[in-house]
C-alpha cells in the first residue's frame, strides 16, 4: 500500500478549488404576472434593454424559465431575492 506525496493531494484539492462554476438566477413561468411586468421588472432591476428583457420574458413564458444573471453566490441570492420581491418566481443554484 502506497501513500500519495503530501504535495501531489495539495495540487488536486487548489485545482478542484479554481474550476468553482458561476451560480445563476433562475425565474420560472407563473400564472400571475404579466408578460409586461415581467419586462419592467428585468429593465429596472438589471438594466436590461428592451429587445433583452422581452428575449428573457419569452423564455420565461414559452420554455418555462430563464437565466436572468450570473456571477458570485451572494451576488445571485441578491438578485434571486430581488426577483421574489417584484413577486416573480426565483431561485438560484449552480451553473451547470
Amino acid at each position: 500500500m502506497s501513500i500519495a506525496p503530501a504535495e501531489l493531494a495539495h495540487a488536486d484539492i487548489e485545482q478542484d478549488m479554481s474550476v468553482d462554476r458561476p451560480w445563476i438566477t433562475l425565474v420560472w413561468n407563473d400564472p400571475v404576472n404579466l408578460m409586461s411586468y415581467v419586462t419592467y421588472v428585468f429593465q429596472t432591476y438589471f438594466g436590461y434593454s428592451l429587445e433583452k428583457a422581452e428575449m428573457l420574458m419569452l423564455d420565461v413564458h414559452q420554455k418555462g424559465k430563464a437565466v436572468v444573471s450570473t456571477g458570485p453566490r451572494e451576488t445571485m441570492e441578491r438578485d434571486t431575492e430581488a426577483m421574489q420581491g417584484y413577486g416573480l418566481w426565483a431561485t438560484l443554484q449552480k451553473d451547470d
